[in-house]
């Protein structure tokens, strides 16, 4: 059984290349085109990869994915889940959070909602450490910084 340190020594890597690509619609084209293609990576099976680890989400859902790119021309590259703003935004019906967060409220969001949004993100490679609780005090304060304030429930 080979070590992790023997696994990365045997591949070097050329590039680590973080992108934004919209679920379900990876193509050869902009943006995936030119930044996989300058380090020689197969553009196709990425495409294909993609689409297929994503197509759970709605299309045109922004997926934020990290592609590590080796010497050999292979790759590999883990996919995130939706930014907590994007969440806010949707969840919110709204375009864009508040222009003087803190003095105005853009809108408001039930707790919920937040522990909604918390179960998706608990599944991010980032967050599968974190409670729950503090995957929610972390979306709250997002929350916050766009203006927008999370009540115990909505009125109607």
């Amino acid at each position: 059984m080979s070590t992790l340190k023997e696994i990365l020594t045997r591949r070097p890597v050329s590039a680590t290349i973080r992108l934004t690509v919209p679920a379900g619609e990876a193509k050869p084209a902009p943006p995936v085109g030119p930044a996989l293609g300058q380090y020689r990576l197969n553009l196709m099976a990425f495409c294909k990869d993609f689409n297929a680890r994503t197509q759970k989400y709605k299309k045109s859902t922004p997926m934020a994915v990290t592609i590590t790119a080796f010497k050999d021309n292979t790759f590999e590259f883990t996919v995130k889940s939706p930014s907590v703003t994007w969440y806010l935004k949707k969840a919110a019906g709204i375009e864009s959070g508040s222009g003087r967060p803190g003095h105005v409220v853009a809108t408001t969001l039930s707790l919920k909602h937040v522990y909604e949004i918390a179960k998706v993100k608990q599944s991010d490679p980032y967050c599968q450490y974190m409670s729950l609780e503090s995957i929610c005090k972390s979306i709250i304060g997002t929350a916050n910084s766009m203006g927008i304030k999370v009540v115990k429930e909505l009125e109607d």
